[in-house]
């Protein structure tokens, strides 16, 4: 179940929610296996229903796209888990069959018209549907798009499904044949794989510069070996594409909290600290991933606190 958007204005841009999945999968302790207890307590009260459902102590959360329209392009940012992808390892991602391109229809944009879908990195529920399965075979679904990511997620993605990441990466064992394969080598073949051999991704470094105009790609890794925040500024308005830097508001709060799906805790937690620092001083409106609700807000400063506001 999914819920009404709204389209938000940034300058000259306008962006909006495409909606795949609507989640109640995370309690506190496996979404943030290291914390301390009392992190939930303290800020039960700041935890608005819809996003978090107190009869159960689940987290709600949200999978979906950014479709945001310039003058002069029609992008998506991030493009959640896809159709019918091959993800037992995560049960609520595991062949979905969701009417997500319906959704991009009922926006007023069919993937022929996407002229650049932008990836904040190489994860399942963030590249799905860079791809489509078509007669048995993953074709990209945005043919006319320039997919463009990080040169260094792509390598690593690439060394995962070929046995040959560094140590301490997750890797398949030889022994147990392909069923065995982790879910990382598998999403670089039937969603990224496809795009960068059909000659539609552009790969970068991500530096701080304009891929765009007013479109750049922030530094944040730690969630991955190199995830970008992508940043937007449109006649003097900034709106920060934030990535899986959090994954709910409680992070906000607590800053010191590492979901289950950090792959670089240390490095995590600095890049969540620069992100909530910079918004805060930008007054930067922040798209997030996995925020239940608009999943649009504010963050401010109180003290050495920081809070989130819903828009």
């Amino acid at each position: 179940m999914t819920q009404a958007t709204k389209t938000y204005r940034v300058g000259d841009a306008a962006v909006t929610r495409i909606d795949e999945l609507r989640l109640a999968a995370f309690k506190f302790d496996a979404l943030y296996p290291d914390a301390e207890p009392d992190a939930l307590e303290r800020h039960r009260d700041r935890l608005e229903a819809g996003s978090f459902d107190p009869a159960t102590g689940t987290f709600i959360q949200s999978i979906h796209s950014w479709l945001v329209k310039t003058p002069h392009h029609t992008i998506l940012i991030d493009t959640a888990t896809g159709n019918d992808k091959n993800r037992p390892d995560i049960p609520p991602l595991h062949r979905l069959n969701e009417p997500f391109l319906a959704r991009l229809a009922a926006a007023g944009v069919t993937p022929e018209q996407v002229d650049y879908v932008l990836l904040t990195h190489v994860h399942a529920d963030h590249v799905g549907w860079n791809t489509r399965l078509v007669d048995n075979r993953w074709i990209p679904t945005f043919p006319n798009a320039t997919y463009v990511f990080s040169g260094i997620e792509q390598a690593y993605g690439e060394s995962l499904a070929a046995g040959t990441a560094p140590a301490g990466a997750a890797r398949p064992d030889p022994a147990l044949g392909p069923a065995a394969r982790k879910p990382a080598d598998r999403v670089y073949d039937d969603s990224v794989r496809p795009v960068i051999e059909a000659g539609l991704a552009q790969l970068i470094s991500v530096n701080g510069e304009e891929v765009l105009d007013g479109i750049s790609f922030i530094p944040t890794p730690g969630h991955s070996i190199d995830h970008a925040s992508i940043r937007l500024v449109s006649r003097g308005e900034q709106a920060l594409f934030a990535g899986d830097v959090m994954h709910h508001p409680l992070q906000v709060y607590e800053p010191s909290l590492n979901s289950c799906f950090c792959e670089f805790p240390e490095a995590a937690l600095r890049s969540r600290a620069a992100v909530l620092e910079d918004a805060a001083e930008r007054g930067a409106t922040v798209f997030t991933t996995h925020f239940a609700q608009s999943s649009v807000g504010r963050i401010d400063r109180r003290g050495d606190r920081f809070a989130w506001h819903f828009l």
